[in-house]
């Protein structure tokens, strides 16, 4: 059996009940097979075997009062998966599916997605089964408190650098901070995502979904194209799928639809995405009421959504952004989008397409773009908070977006140049894992067996 089958079957059998983490390996392990392969150093340093054993893992009980005055409990996670390129780096998600595979393959994305930048980061992510939605304020800050109660022994400036991903926003990296300063006595860039107003870094907030629309740019530009006129299906309705929205829009693009928990909204002569901002931003409302002052848009409910897919795919487009979260393209929803004349995918959640989704996809020559590479502006601004932090300094907005813009082209020409060093340059999922697989490893084995 050859070394890569070995590991994966490894990995199958130690960690049968993470389907999503077996996922992330397989997809990595796979296309990366055929440089492992052909190294013998990396086999004899036991590379693979270290890069998907975390370093740490650790889970916690959150225990916390709600405004009856009940106990409730959760629990919490930090997989400290990688420290091999810089301190740990990546996210928390409060979230119910929030469990020990998620956060694992999130952790493993995020070891090569971080290296990808360039930067000084490892990887790692965290989170809660804690839901936020129907929560009072006090009762989000109790939680926080508690939740940090006990994480705050586990990460530092120059150790453990959390942000902010699904459920964990602004709010509530303002409390967690609160807490941990109030526990260390120390104010100190440990968390990434807070507000300006203590020490959080400008564009933080629309890093990600900015980073992506860049990203997307430039494999457009490598095909002598652009984002004008060209018709973009776009899933979710958080800050990635809003702020990418916004640049879209700049763009002069015409987004066809977005979705939330309760349904897809589409138009089919393109979305007014300052109405959506505002309905979501600022009145926290539902996608629906979008209806209430565009009458010739639709709006379909989750209930009646095809049993195999999404509803948000179902329409002619030229390119798919899936923003919302993990294996939301399905096999079915990657035909669709075929058929309906989809040429271009652009990954804006964390592994949002199936396995049996890539197949179609590769099968199609859909020029796709992978999360690990196209989302990665989020982490890069989180990069630049720690540096503005550790200085102590305040960068103008114009700054980092330019810093953003250079980091997103310069993922892109990496992953094209490695891919079309390997297979075909544009087959950017392979250039991807490799690039960043061989950045982590060459460092893995500079640093000796650790």
């Amino acid at each position: 059996m050859q070394y890569v089958q070995q590991i994966l079957q490894s990995v199958k059998e130690s960690n049968s009940n993470e389907p999503e983490f077996y996922q992330a390996v397989e997809e990595v392990l796979s296309s990366i097979s055929q440089l492992v392969e052909g190294n013998s150093v990396y086999q004899q340093q036991a590379i693979l075997e270290r890069l998907i054993e975390p370093e740490r893992q650790i889970i916690f009980r959150v225990p916390w009062l709600d405004d009856n005055g009940l106990v409730q409990v959760n629990r919490g996670f930090r997989i400290e998966f990688s420290s091999t390129l810089g301190p740990y780096k990546g996210g928390l998600r409060f979230h119910p599916s929030v469990n020990q595979s998620v956060v694992k393959f999130l952790g493993f994305e995020q070891i090569l997605k971080n290296a990808l930048t360039g930067l000084p980061l490892g990887g790692a992510k965290g989170g809660a089964d804690f839901n936020p939605k129907g929560k009072s304020d006090n009762e989000i800050m109790r939680f926080c408190q508690s939740y940090m109660t006990e994480l705050y022994r586990h990460i530092g400036a120059n150790t453990d650098v959390p942000a902010g991903d699904i459920g964990v926003g602004a709010r509530e990296i303002g409390y967690l901070f609160g807490q941990y300063k109030r526990i260390t006595n120390q104010f100190q860039g440990v968390l990434t995502g807070k507000p300006e107003i203590m020490g959080g870094s400008s564009l933080r907030t629309e890093a990600t979904g900015y980073g992506v629309a860049y990203f997307l740019n430039a494999m457009l530009d490598a095909k002598s194209d652009s984002l004008r006129g060209k018709r973009c299906l776009v899933s979710g309705a958080g800050n990635v799928a809003l702020y990418l929205m916004e640049k879209l829009d700049q763009y002069d693009a015409v987004i066809l639809s977005c979705s939330d928990s309760k349904g897809t909204l589409y138009c089919k002569d393109g979305l007014d995405v300052a109405l959506v901002k505002h309905l979501k931003n600022e009145r926290g409302a539902e996608l629906r009421d979008y209806l209430n002052e565009h009458k010739n848009a639709e709006f379909t409910p989750v209930n009646q959504y095809p049993s195999d897919g999404h509803q948000v795919w179902g329409y002619e487009a030229d390119i798919a952004l899936p923003c919302a979260t993990q294996n939301e393209i399905t096999k079915k929803d990657a035909e669709t989008l075929v058929e309906n004349g989809c040429s271009v995918v652009c990954e804006g959640a964390n592994m949002p397409t199936t396995a049996d989704a890539l197949k179609v996809f590769k099968e199609h020559n859909v020029f796709l773009g992978p999360s690990k590479a196209a989302n990665a502006g989020g982490v890069a601004t989180s990069q630049f908070e720690m540096a503005q932090n550790s200085s102590m300094q305040k960068w103008r907005p114009e700054q980092v977006d330019e810093k953003l813009q250079q980091v997103m082209k310069s993922i892109f020409e990496t992953i094209s140049t490695t891919a079309k060093q390997y297979s075909n340059e544009h087959d950017l999922v392979l250039g991807a894992n490799i690039a960043g697989f061989e950045r982590v490893a060459d460092a893995m084995l500079k640093q000796g067996v650790v």
